[in-house]
């Protein structure tokens, strides 16, 4: 999948390629002498040039295949995918052979393995336009997932948004790809999955937004963006008309996400006392949550300080902790990499170089002109001070050449007096 190729390289003619795998089928099948056999059906349907009810009768008897060797089960396949591969019936000839393909190699533990790189030959030889490609890849997510295989699958899906384009997918076909895809990588453990929801929740369109399809999604995305530990960043969810409609569908849920989006650690407080037990009711793990709460509020105080320090005693109240946990938590959010900056026991502030913003709208877009404000008023007083430094030397420069012109006029009169 990694890359586009159209060539399968196979010797002889269709009709020689055709008995051979026959043969190689009844052999499989243990034909015994004096019984019919495929070889001997289809070559009349080969004289008569019934191309067609060939490769329907060959696909048909493939299923044979999941008793190959394993060293020969991938050459048959490449030989039976390059004949069916121009064929005109290639649509359903190709449903056959995914389904037996989903069903591994008996007595093989690389069957799944085997089965995967059979399907990615196929996706590879199919015209990048063609629609079969998306069937395929169906197939192809379907055994990684049975199979526990999604590391293998996962380094190609950096080229799926192409895919998609290419393959002219409707919004719906994409979005059950993209949700499809988030359960097979959550069920592999991987937080990958969580981006998989949030490109499909942003495929729903206005008047879309409060079906239950949009709801569910949305409902999975904001539970994942609180609970994975190191997920951050809740301005991409904030702007989703399906979020915004939790409001009215989900009005506990939607205030819950509001908190982690721009509220602060007393906020989750009062949320948990006035809804005791909601957190585990909804399968939100309350100590990851109120880790990262505390990380965000720190980061929040942080954003607010104006002179760029922020005192021990702010984080501590605002963090509900001790004293003397305060340095604990600041290298933490460092080392979540929300904040830069350093601590100064001496004065017992935190001097901040830089933060990061859970979300960013209209209250941060106001602090940036502010700082631009002050910056701007700050290099304005800078240049007055440059400008009349600038101004001392010219004057000092003038007076200096001035002076040295005069010495110069009066050394010169001397000379001529005593000529």
């Amino acid at each position: 999948m990694a890359a586009t190729v159209n060539t399968l390289l196979v010797e002889g003619s269709f009709d020689d390629q055709v008995i051979e795998l026959a043969d190689y089928f009844d052999t499989l099948k243990g034909v015994k002498e004096g019984e019919a056999t495929l070889s001997q059906e289809l070559q009349p349907m080969l004289e008569k040039g019934e191309k067609e009810d060939v490769m329907e009768k060959l696909v048909e008897a493939s299923s044979v295949l999941s008793q190959a060797p394993e060293k020969e089960y991938i050459p048959a396949y490449n030989l039976l995918v390059h004949l069916i591969r121009t064929s005109p019936l290639l649509p359903s000839l190709l449903d056959t052979v995914t389904a037996n393909l989903a069903i591994p190699l008996k007595n093989s533990q690389n069957g799944a393995t085997l089965s995967l790189t059979i399907l990615t030959t196929i996706f590879n030889i199919l015209s990048p336009e063609s629609s079969l490609r998306s069937e395929v890849f169906r197939s192809i997510v379907d055994i990684v997932d049975k199979n526990g295989l999604y590391d293998a699958l996962k380094p190609q899906l950096k080229s799926l948004d192409r895919w998609l384009q290419e393959w002219d997918a409707g919004v719906e076909d994409t979005r059950e790809i993209l949700v499809n895809l988030a359960n097979v990588a959550e069920r592999a453990g991987d937080n990958q999955f969580y981006e998989f929801l949030l490109q499909a929740l942003q495929r729903f369109p206005a008047d879309e937004a409060d079906e239950d399809e949009a709801r569910e999604i949305a409902i999975r995305a904001i539970k994942a963006a609180i609970t994975l530990p190191h997920h951050m960043e809740f301005g991409d969810l904030a702007v989703l008309e399906p979020v915004k409609a939790l409001s009215a569908t989900d009005p506990d849920l939607y205030a819950f996400f509001e908190i982690f989006a721009a509220g602060e650690f007393q906020d989750l407080e009062e949320f948990k006392e006035e809804r005791e037990g909601w957190l585990e009711e909804n399968g939100i793990d309350d100590a990851v949550a109120t880790r990262k709460m505390r990380l965000l509020t720190l980061t929040a105080l942080a954003a607010s300080a104006q002179d760029r320090s922020l005192p021990y005693s702010r984080i501590a109240a605002g963090l509900h902790i001790p004293a003397e946990d305060v340095e604990l938590w600041v290298i933490d959010v460092i080392r979540a990499g929300l904040v830069e900056g350093k601590l100064s026991q001496l004065t017992q502030n935190f001097l901040i170089h830089r933060v990061s913003y859970r979300t960013f709208g209209k209250e941060q877009w106001e602090e940036v002109q502010q700082r631009l404000e002050t910056w701007k008023d700050s290099l304005r007083s800078i240049l007055e001070v440059v400008g009349q430094a600038r101004r001392q030397v010219e004057n000092q420069s003038e007076k200096e050449k001035t002076a040295a012109e005069r010495l110069l006029q009066q050394s010169g009169d001397g000379v001529l007096g005593e000529a």
